[in-house]
């Protein structure tokens, strides 16, 4: 008997594919389905309740898998895999700059892309220290040339108590860094530490203490910390260079005399004060203390600021005596912007009452 056959049971080619492609397609949109959201987990903030800036640097030539890896490392996104790709789709990882980027845990990668291509800062800062700066000074300086209020606040504490290690040649026991900081112009990286910079600034200093100056200090006996000292002195006292070798005469004149320096600016630093802030009838100059040259004869207790070459050399070359070898004891800058030495106590006195008063 010829058995019909059953239509529900009858073998479909079409209908046997179907099944296995919906279930492909399926699969599919599953899979782009957890890819999106592991996409937009793995590019969204790694941690939205932290504010604090990360700061982050791309050396030159890093390429886009490299920043990618730096910035998993520094905890900045989640899987650099993602961030590479999307630096990759978005055309990002050909225009991201070299340099230093203050970035955020709470910022999304998309934010952090826009940062990176909009390019860093500098990785190194130019630091301009002028003639006479005191250590707070050079503080200040150091803050506003880019490196962070925690390393300003390091340094200060570094100069105020320098370790073993960053005592020059010459640094009395106890003795801060003041004078030690040479003035002048550093191209410097912003990420050096409080010890990398005054390691900069003290070998800076050391490069002018040569053997020659060293065998010129021994030849008149004069200590390294003394030959700063005075020449911090000179430095705050001067209007310019070539005041300098008289300046620095009249104070070794005074020194060999037994007299007292009488210096305004050893006033003013032992007080904090800036040098016109003093305070004649306010009794300033009566306050004894270990820098006031008016109370106490000798040098003060240590330099009142940092010293350039040219005070540095004026106390190796200094002006002591006049074309008939009169020592120079007194000198003054008047109202009239001039410089006026003086030879005694009375030809000063003159000059007083002539450009001061």
């Amino acid at each position: 008997m010829n058995e019909r056959a059953d239509p529900e049971r009858r073998d479909d080619p079409g209908r046997r594919g179907a099944r296995p492609l919906r279930t492909l397609v399926a699969t599919a949109l599953l899979a782009a389905v957890v890819l999106a959201a592991y996409a937009a987990w793995a590019l969204a903030p790694v941690d939205p309740s932290d504010a604090r800036v990360v700061e982050f640097e791309v050396p030159r030539g890093r390429s886009a898998a490299g920043v990618a890896d730096d910035l998993a490392a520094a905890g900045l996104t989640r899987d650099p895999r993602v961030a590479r790709a999307f630096l990759t789709v978005t055309g990002a990882d050909t225009r991201i700059g070299e340099g230093l980027y203050d970035l955020r845990r709470d910022q999304g990668f998309a934010a952090i892309r826009d940062t990176l291509v909009a390019g860093g800062r500098p990785r190194t800062a130019r630091l301009l220290l002028p003639e006479g700066l005191r250590l707070d000074g050079v503080v200040a300086r150091v803050a506003a040339a880019g490196w962070s209020e925690a390393v300003a606040a390091d340094l200060a504490a570094l100069l105020a108590d320098p370790p073993e290690a960053l005592r020059p040649d010459g640094l009395p026991a106890g003795a801060t860094l003041e004078g030690y900081l040479f003035p002048a112009t550093y191209d410097l990286p912003v990420r050096q530490g409080a010890t990398e910079l005054a390691r900069a600034l003290i070998d800076r200093f050391e490069r002018e203490l040569s053997d020659v100056v060293r065998a010129e200090l021994v030849a008149i006996d004069l200590a390294v910390h003394d030959w700063v000292i005075l020449a911090s002195m000179v430095q705050a006292e001067a209007g310019g260079d070539d005041e300098m070798s008289l300046i620095a005469g009249v104070f070794l004149n005074r020194l060999d005399l037994g007299m007292a320096l009488q210096s305004d600016p050893t006033v003013a630093y032992g007080l904090g004060k800036a040098l016109p802030d003093l305070d004649f009838p306010g009794g300033d100059f009566d306050v004894d203390h270990a820098w006031n040259t008016y109370t106490r004869s000798g040098l003060p207790a240590g330099p009142i600021g940092n010293p350039g070459a040219a005070a540095l050399a004026s106390v190796l070359t200094p002006q002591r005596r006049d074309a008939d070898g009169r020592a120079w004891l007194y000198f003054l800058h008047g109202r009239d912007g001039g410089f006026h030495p003086n030879l005694d106590y009375e030809s000063h006195l003159q000059d007083v009452a002539r450009y001061l008063r």
